[in-house]
């Protein structure tokens, strides 16, 4: 744990709750992804200064606090660039965004603790010219607004939170997602993708990362099954959750109900779109009802 491991003539990881990507070139070095918080980025930063190199740029892959809590202290220390995709970049100049996306309204004081909410960064979108020599990117989206993964000349891929690793999915079952539609595109992206070495965000690389994309997809149907499963006879967005909690074996707090609330309304629009589930209006209560096809 927090120890730098090299994957690749030019790359490298820290294995932390959230891997920080290395790629070395001509004495500089960018990071993929900042660790989650101050003391993980300043465990990176002082492994790549052992080793001579210099912090020219940061590449985010997306903007979730675990991903990006670092960066602002490493802007700070070292003055390198940072990146982020799409609108991810303002989400991580203006953090007090993200928790008002989950909540849906002024955030409560847990929903802005480090956990979600990271400290403001000044930020640049990501573009190809911005990559050092050695390093490409493609957009796997779906699990945030926009997400990034991320590949060097080593053959090594960072996949970020476009797959996630069994252990996880056995744990949670239900796993974050912003838009189903977009993450399920996303991870066939990843199951085509050409490398030597997969390393996901929250798990251990592995030179093939197939099985795990399909463990992916697996439960994902497994678990858009079970929502229309339990609004088969109608139900509230508190009766779904109520359900998702007790039968997923979820510990219930205020943080974990807005997280999985933002995930079950996400797969509630996915498969509404596809037609398989209504909104019913019985009175002032709106019913999520499964549509027999």
């Amino acid at each position: 744990m927090n120890e730098l491991s090299q994957v690749g003539e030019h790359t490298f990881y820290m294995d932390s709750f959230a891997n920080v990507g290395v790629f070395e070139y001509g004495g500089k070095c960018c990071f993929i992804d900042s660790g989650g918080d101050r003391a993980s980025a300043e465990k990176a930063l002082s492994l790549v200064e052992e080793r001579g190199l210099t912090l020219e740029k940061v590449f985010l892959t997306h903007s979730h606090a675990d991903h990006i809590g670092g960066a602002a202290f490493l802007r700070q220390k070292t003055g390198c660039a940072v990146y982020a995709p799409g609108v991810c970049a303002a989400l991580v100049e203006h953090p007090a965004l993200t928790p008002v996306t989950l909540f849906g309204g002024y955030p409560t004081e847990e929903m802005r603790s480090r956990l979600i909410m990271s400290e403001p960064c000044k930020c640049e979108k990501l573009t190809e010219s911005a990559l050092p020599s050695g390093l490409r990117y493609i957009r796997i989206d779906g699990h945030d607004f926009e997400q990034a993964a991320f590949g060097t000349s080593d053959g090594v891929w960072f996949c970020a939170d476009g797959v996630v690793g069994e252990r996880i999915l056995e744990k949670y079952k239900i796993a974050f997602m912003h838009d189903v539609e977009e993450h399920l595109k996303s991870l066939e992206k990843l199951k085509k993708l050409d490398g030597k070495l997969f390393i996901p965000a929250h798990d251990k690389p592995c030179a093939d990362l197939k099985p795990l994309v399909d463990g992916n997809i697996e439960n994902i149907m497994f678990v858009l099954g079970e929502i229309k499963r339990f609004c088969a006879d109608g139900i509230t967005i508190d009766g779904l959750l109520e359900r998702i909690f007790s039968e997923f074996h979820i510990k219930l707090y205020l943080t974990q109900y807005e997280l999985i609330g933002h995930t079950a309304r996400s797969l509630l629009a996915y498969l509404k779109k596809k037609g398989e589930i209504a909104c019913v209006y019985e009175g002032s209560r709106l019913l999520w009802k499964t549509r027999n096809l």
